[in-house]
């Protein structure tokens, strides 16, 4: 009661009074197992070797990168993203680096299953941006544009030896037409019925990669508008879930996700399958920069931001903090 007249009896910041009962009522949880982690393994290096716009990150070793899968099964982490680097003077015109059983991703693949096992999701990047010389995430035709179909056949054999390498998980990045179809048709080939396909659904074409194109050394020139989708799409994104849901796809990805939280929302009310969203490497990037100039409180924006891709729908989210916001999780 004020002197200015009643309100109803109801007071919503009853439920906001302490820590016990916010935590109580929180219609969110983040739990160490939403969180996958990516991680890039080059070829060639003898030591880790840090990317200047993502601090904190680095391409690994082979020793390193074991370790690093050893930390986020310690901390309770669900899966393990990789992402492969090979040496520049392999890259050729088809990405032989993708498909050779020797390959980086594949001997990666390999030495992650052999420290971890089946206690962490060991997954894949069936993709050719990081193994061929123009950077493009399929082969070009006579015109020097992305042959899609010929493409496939590529991603079909890439799928392949990365299972027998390890992978429990695949999961096909180059948002090209009926990928999803051929690589789940190619291991059922095999007898690997069992490796799951983790669907980058909708990639848009977004500006916030940039910081990823150093992760992975990439010889891109131009860009990948002609395949990945329009940042103006939404209802496109509900047509890319419907065929990679018919063509057999075990869970879908949105990425970017902090600024793709409305079709996170769509697809997760839509999907009957598991959601992924990857918060990507500009996210990533733009969080640290503010937190280094000492603008935002580091620990609760990367907590803030990552429940709010929860909240948007997403059952596991790819973040390269996964690790530490395990952990912190955990103490919690």
């Amino acid at each position: 009661m004020t002197t200015y007249g009643s309100f109803p009896g109801t007071r919503p910041r009853r439920l906001r009074t302490n820590p016990v009962m916010r935590r109580m009522v929180a219609e969110t949880r983040l739990h160490p197992a939403n969180l996958i982690l990516p991680a890039f393994v080059r070829e060639g290096i003898s030591e880790p070797v840090p990317i200047s716009t993502m601090p904190g990150v680095v391409q690994h070793t082979r020793d390193s990168l074991r370790k690093a899968a050893a930390e986020a099964v310690a901390a309770g982490v669900s899966g393990i993203m990789l992402f492969g680097v090979p040496e520049e003077s392999k890259k050729d015109a088809l990405g032989t680096p993708g498909t050779d059983p020797d390959g980086i991703l594949q001997v990666a693949l390999r030495d992650v299953r052999a420290e971890v096992g089946d206690d962490l999701l060991v997954m894949s990047d069936v993709c050719l941006d990081e193994t061929i010389d123009h950077g493009h995430c399929g082969v070009l035709d006579a015109e020097g544009r992305v042959d899609n179909d010929a493409t496939l056949e590529r991603y079909a054999e890439m799928a392949q030896v990365q299972a027998d390498a390890g992978a429990h998980v695949v999961g096909p990045s180059g948002m090209m037409d009926g990928q999803v179809g051929v690589i789940r048709d190619a291991l059922d080939q095999i007898g690997r019925e069992d490796v799951g396909i983790l669907a980058y659904t909708v990639k848009y074409a977004s500006a916030f990669y940039g910081p990823f194109r150093e992760a992975v050394a990439s010889s891109l020139r131009g860009d990948r508008k002609t395949y990945q989708q329009d940042p103006a799409n939404a209802r496109e994104a509900l047509r890319e879930l419907a065929l990679d849901l018919e063509e057999g796809a075990d869970m879908v990805m949105v990425k970017p996700a902090g600024p793709y939280l409305d079709i996170v929302a769509r697809v997760a009310d839509a999907a009957d399958v598991p959601v992924a969203a990857y918060q990507i490497s500009g996210e990533y990037a733009m969080i640290e920069a503010a937190a280094e100039k000492g603008w935002i409180d580091r620990d609760q924006a990367i907590l803030e931001a990552l429940t709010g891709i929860r909240r948007a729908g997403a059952s596991s989210i790819l973040t390269y903090w996964a690790t530490e916001v395990a952990l912190k999780l955990k103490d919690q």
